[in-house]
């Protein structure tokens, strides 16, 4: 079983894999980051090496623990040297065919007991398990990028996920001083899922012609006290990023309205206009650019707010509807796993039931498309008088 002196292997060393294993080396673990790419190894070492002493530039860290961190971490480009590990985290491309043969590979050179983990944001857990002679050590560990400072980690079972394995591993990762939920293996899990309508349900806005994205970036800000505008958001995620979970969410659930992407992003992908890392996305960065500015109308304002914030509700209780968490794992995922200001079933019990509703099923009655259908859940919660908390 998995403690305090397990061995920690972590498979990719890009951003979220030097990330994890940044987290677990300071939690006091031997960690092996390994890459197939050798230059890619070198890069993570020296990335990582930077950000350990620049925390302790900024007296978050001491010299003393600088160093032990670095000692814990060994760095490789041959997985075999993985084999002593308890618990493995891959942590490589969202592609479902190369993550199979990884946890194949994985599996063949680790001891049985090893827990295997993806940190994938939106593939099946159960579909890549299935490439192991035994299944059940394969379970989902989805950290947020940059895995070092986000609190969330989401714990996702696959259908022959040993259950041992997943409280084990949810011990392990609070003990990282990390906040973890548990949630069914649905596309998206609980994040990536419910978190769809902001985005979505902002480019539609812009698609009609309602607001340009600096109002409707300052509308969810102001009004909605969301730290980022969707917009912003998405050129700091990458718009290669989010308009790819966008459609392998929308696919992987045969085609649901709620998710269908926009021809907006896909647009925006297919330049290559991806955000912040390009110099473009929804806004320029390039040098001398000015960023436009916003149309402040307060009842513009806050109809857009009370439009995407509704649409948000009405997935978050429409998941709590299906089983995919509890109601507090649903409103920590999104405060701690995107900011959001507030738990979105709190929200909906502050706003009023009846009245989330209302908007929705106004919403519904308008366009008459699936995308608008209200919860189940909400209409009887509402009929019942009932609050989530």
């Amino acid at each position: 079983m998995l403690n305090g002196k397990s061995v920690i292997g972590v498979a990719g060393s890009g951003a979220m894999g030097s990330g994890i294993a940044q987290v677990a080396a300071t939690a006091g673990h031997q960690v092996y980051l390994y890459d197939n790419s050798a230059a890619q190894i070198e890069k993570s070492r020296n990335s990582l090496y930077s950000t350990l002493n620049k925390l302790e530039e900024k007296s978050k860290i001491s010299a003393d623990e600088n160093a032990a961190i670095k000692s814990r971490i060994t760095f490789t480009s041959e997985l075999k040297d993985l084999s002593p590990c308890n618990l493995v985290i891959e942590a490589i491309i969202e592609n479902l065919d190369i993550k199979k043969k990884l946890f194949a590979d994985l599996e063949a050179l680790t001891a049985p007991g090893t827990v295997l983990a993806s940190n994938t944001s939106s593939l099946s857990i159960t579909s890549i398990a299935s490439a192991c002679k035994n299944p059940s050590a394969v379970i989902g560990v989805h950290f947020f990028n940059p895995a070092p400072l986000m609190p969330l980690v989401e714990i996702i079972p696959g259908v022959a996920s040993n259950p041992a394995f997943i409280s084990t591993t949810k011990e392990l990762i609070n003990s990282w001083k990390k906040s973890t939920v548990l949630t069914k293996d649905t596309p998206g899990f609980i994040v990536n899922r419910i978190a769809r309508p902001y985005y979505g349900e902002s480019i539609r806005i812009y698609e009609e012609g309602i607001a340009d994205f600096a109002t409707i970036d300052w509308a969810l800000k102001t009004f909605g006290g969301f730290r980022m505008g969707p917009f912003e958001l998405m050129d700091f995620i990458g718009n290669d990023i989010n308009y790819k979970v966008t459609e392998t969410v929308w696919e992987q659930f045969f085609y649901e309205p709620r998710f269908k992407p926009s021809f907006t992003q896909k647009r925006l992908f297919e330049a290559g206009f991806f955000g912040r890392k390009t110099g473009r996305g929804y806004y320029d960065y390039s040098e001398g650019s000015v960023l436009p500015q916003a149309k402040t109308d307060e009842t513009l304002g806050r109809m857009i707010t009370d439009r995407v914030l509704c649409m948000l509700i009405n997935e978050a209780a429409d998941s709590l509807h299906l089983g995919l968490a509890t109601r507090e794992d649903i409103d920590t995922a999104m405060t701690k796993g995107v900011n959001y200001p507030k738990g979105l079933l709190k929200w909906a019990d502050e706003i009023g039931i009846e009245v989330v509703l209302r908007q929705i099923s106004a919403l519904y009655e308008e366009y008459n498309e699936d995308r608008y259908r209200p919860s189940v859940m909400l209409k009887r919660m509402a009929a019942a008088g009932r609050k989530f908390y």
